[in-house]
């Protein structure tokens, strides 16, 4: 037996494991052992708990991204199912919304194991039952039975154990979605760069782009895993896009996060589209009634008019999924969730020139690249020019790291409970108009500007979001916003 004591984070047992915004993260030396079995197994005994894993098919499928841990975590995860009398099938490395798609097409559950766009110290797991990603009851569920099973340790041979190959090509099911609803040459006479780097999807988007008559430019392959954050972009991506762009002729640029359920999309010129503009295009595009989105995404989106209904929610792909379960109760026909990082969730069955889009309610960066491409095809305008007939205000973010949740927490309360200290602080921009607590605190001043105030769910930083008038503008208030924080947590 391996024991469990040696990958606690200290001598008390706390520990960076914990659910966020979409799954499970935490430290690779806390997750890469028995604790990645001990939550799979948690994650077996649910099912198992509700029937969900009962008969004859005992299938669960598992997959993973392009970092150095996940395939080690993976075979764990594959031991703790097996240990757990179920089917586990080794996917190997494949987008997470593609192996989201295969688990519900066949009826079965999955475990991703990806940490997104996070550093490779870090990893993660997705769980998601046969109808799609687990909710937040759900992982209260975990929890619980991960307390109770109180796993020591498993079986030797767990770090060696492999699943099965599945039987059928997850990786081409989820390529024949996209080439059989947007169609043969709908993309033909635009030349798109895809920047590779480390993404799972790498090839994978050459190939669809390709099959739908895009001329590809694949460019920045990497040889180790980088952590491409779409909501708060390196500097040293923007560079490469606008170098690139300068270098050739472009219509557009494209990429995604590590797992590929975040899309990263630049004009021609190598600007990036945040990923609220680039969801907005994409509910566009598909004809969306309702779209469902977190607080931090751009206050324009109301002011359009373009939908009808406009449904706000905390950040997280859980709290999306949920807020699309209530528009369809509530009437809408089209319902499209996307967050700012710019993964989309398609919320029910969309038909087109006869052709239907299944609904696949978990992110993914496919879906909104093609939507814009396609946007990009159909109107044969620049995709600036799309972008900014949208009228979007101009928002910027950015991040403090090692940013410890008590002292994120201290400036949220402060902000939110001690007025003065408020009314002093944002006296520059007119004095405080309105204060929206959903999820940390958004800040609207009365000359309009937004300030947004967020500890990640994912990772020990702060984020701030910022809206204004200008780039310049937007720019000077995300570096005031950041000075502020930074000094009021001390770092």
């Amino acid at each position: 037996m391996i024991n469990a004591d040696t990958h606690q984070a200290d001598a008390t047992g706390a520990s960076s494991l914990k659910f966020g915004t979409s799954g499970l993260r935490g430290l690779v030396t806390e997750l890469n052992g028995v604790p990645a079995y001990a939550y799979t197994r948690a994650f077996a005994e649910m099912l198992k708990e509700d029937g969900a894993a009962a008969g004859m098919n005992r299938t669960v499928l598992v997959g993973r991204d392009l970092r150095g841990s996940s395939p080690s975590i993976a075979r764990l995860c594959c031991a703790a199912l097996d240990d757990a009398e179920l089917a586990p099938e080794d996917c190997g490395p494949l987008p997470t919304p593609a192996l989201a798609y295969q688990a519900m097409r066949c009826g079965v559950p999955a475990v991703m194991v990806t940490g997104s766009h996070i550093p490779e110290d870090r990893n993660g797991l997705k769980f998601y039952r046969t109808e799609g990603e687990i909710d937040k009851q759900d992982e209260t569920r975990i929890l619980a039975l991960h307390a109770r099973l109180n796993v020591r340790g498993m079986p030797d041979s767990g770090q060696g154990f492999q699943g099965v190959t599945p039987g059928k090509d997850p990786i081409a099911a989820y390529k024949a979605r996209y080439l059989e609803y947007f169609g043969a040459w709908s993309l033909s006479g635009l030349t798109i760069g895809v920047y590779q780097h480390s993404s799972v999807a790498r090839d994978l988007l050459v190939e669809v782009l390709e099959a739908l008559g895009a001329r590809t430019v694949p460019l920045g392959r990497a040889t180790s895993f980088i952590p491409v954050d779409t909501e708060a972009l390196r500097e040293e991506d923007e560079l490469l896009m606008q170098q690139w762009a300068g270098e050739q002729a472009l219509d557009a640029i494209v990429s995604t996060d590590g797992d590929a359920d975040r899309p990263l999309i630049a004009d021609g010129t190598g600007a990036f589209l945040r990923g609220d503009l680039v969801g907005a295009i994409t509910a566009r595009y598909l004809g969306a009634d309702a779209l469902v989105t977190p607080v931090t995404s751009n206050s324009a989106l109301e002011e359009s008019g373009l939908f009808r209904r406009v449904i706000r929610t905390k950040v997280g792909s859980p709290y999306v999924i949920e807020g699309m379960s209530e528009a369809k109760r509530s009437g809408a026909q089209v319902v499209v969730g996307f967050e700012a990082n710019g993964g989309v969730l398609l919320g029910s069955d969309v038909e087109r020139d006869g052709r239907c889009l299944t609904a696949l309610p978990t992110r993914d960066a496919m879906l909104p690249i093609l939507c814009v491409l396609s946007e990009m095809a159909v109107r044969a305008q620049p995709l600036a020019d799309i972008a900014a007939d949208l009228s979007f205000k101009v928002a910027m973010s950015n991040r403090l790291k090692n940013v410890a949740s008590e002292r994120a927490g201290f400036l949220l309360s402060r902000l939110q409970q001690d007025i003065a200290f408020r009314r002093d602080l944002f006296a520059p921009l007119g004095g405080v108009a309105g204060l929206d607590a959903r999820d940390g605190l958004r800040i609207t001043a009365n000359n309009g500007e937004v300030v947004h105030f967020r500890a990640s769910g994912n990772a020990p930083e702060l984020r701030v979001y910022v809206e204004a008038s200008s780039s310049s503008r937007a720019e000077s208030l995300l570096n005031w916003g950041l000075s502020v924080a930074a000094h009021q947590i001390g770092s």
